[in-house]
């Protein structure tokens, strides 16, 4: 569970365990701890309302080691959150009754039946509250490049949202704001399509698009540690993520060369890219365009209809409905997850590339 190299993030504790954390390794001394910044992005993470969870957690963020006097130290910082409304009790048909579409399962068999899969256990989404946090205390390396990160809910079931660039800034109003959808023509839809299936006691898969923009000419690493592949990696390590795509993604299959390919315009001092929608990256570095991915999440495992799957006690396929609070769809609080990812490969290819003083 380790993120980073020059920047190096670990993960640790379970869902309903005591607490959620990070640790990070390599942090430059001397970033000023934003402590309301942070409680903005650790509230971006958690929409509310009747479209999520009722599970509610204050996500105080607590910092253990390498802060003082407000500013970072060089040293290993600890990120402590508390679960502070874990029941425990919704749970209590695991490990004997696994969950279809879910990783219990696979963790119990993995760890000889030793792993807490309370509430998803170590593998919960619960622990992108950290990520959120390591992010936020990250950004102020980030903002003298100018490097801005910027996500949507871009589409849940087959409702679509407009492009960021042509929607208002966020959040115009109540339902954009709890969709987390620039859109609010879509966003008014979005609603009416997560109810229907809440109040059908299903859920629906969905997608988050993010900007990011500001990136230097050059930023990134050749092949396996380019923007591309780090990226896609990240996002592809949270909860429920079932496919990344960069710039025009699959449309590149029906394009010509002539079609796809970006010319250069600018000046030999600052050369751009010029086109309609240019490619942000190319072979691993960023070109100074706009970089635009898109993230698809798949439906919630965890649905109140009844479904037919092992039950490993008494070795038949029983009927298990899943009670408990659990969210119709992951979109919107995916968005502040898939800002703080790109937030933490940048900073990470960022120092690696010379880009930040270490």
């Amino acid at each position: 569970m380790h993120l980073g190299e020059c920047i190096r993030l670990s993960l640790f504790g379970t869902s309903h365990g005591p607490r959620v954390g990070a640790l990070l390794s390599g942090v430059p001394k001397g970033i000023l701890l934003d402590t309301q910044a942070i409680q903005r992005a650790m509230d971006a993470r958690r929409p509310g309302g009747r479209y999520a969870s009722k599970r509610k957690e204050p996500d105080i963020v607590e910092f253990r080691s390498g802060i003082e006097d407000g500013k970072t130290t060089g040293g290993e910082i600890e990120i402590s959150i508390a679960n502070t409304d874990a029941k425990s009790r919704d749970y209590s048909f695991l490990p004997d009754h696994p969950r279809p579409g879910h990783q219990d399962m696979v963790m119990h068999k993995r760890t000889n039946g030793e792993a807490d899969l309370r509430g998803g256990g170590s593998s919960s989404a619960r622990l992108t509250a950290a990520l959120v946090a390591s992010a936020a205390l990250l950004s102020p390396l980030l903002k003298p490049l100018g490097i801005q990160c910027e996500a949507q809910v871009g589409a849940i079931g087959t409702v679509e949202a407009l492009s960021m660039d042509e929607c208002p800034p966020r959040w115009e109003n109540e339902d954009c704001q709890e969709m987390r959808c620039r859109d609010p023509a879509a966003a008014s839809k979005i609603v009416d399509t997560v109810e229907q299936h809440r109040m059908s006691r299903n859920s629906i898969g969905s997608r988050v698009d993010l900007r990011v923009t500001g990136v230097p000419l050059g930023l990134g690493e050749p092949w396996f540690d380019g923007l591309e592949p780090a990226l896609a990696r990240a996002m592809m390590s949270i909860p429920a993520a079932r496919g990344v795509v960069f710039g025009r993604g699959f449309d590149v299959v029906q394009m010509t060369g002539t079609e796809h390919n970006d010319a250069w315009g600018g000046s030999s001092e600052r050369p751009l890219l010029v086109g309609v929608k240019p490619d942000g990256v190319i072979a691993g570095l960023a070109t100074g365009s706009p970089i635009h991915i898109s993230v698809a999440f798949k439906p919630p495992s965890s649905i109140a209809t009844e479904q037919h799957t092992l039950n490993l006690a008494s070795g038949n396929v029983e009927p298990l409905v899943v009670g408990g609070r659990h969210d119709p769809v992951l979109g919107p609080r995916a968005v502040a997850v898939v800002e703080a990812m790109a937030q933490l490969v940048l900073t990470d290819l960022a120092l690696r590339g010379g880009f930040i003083d270490a």
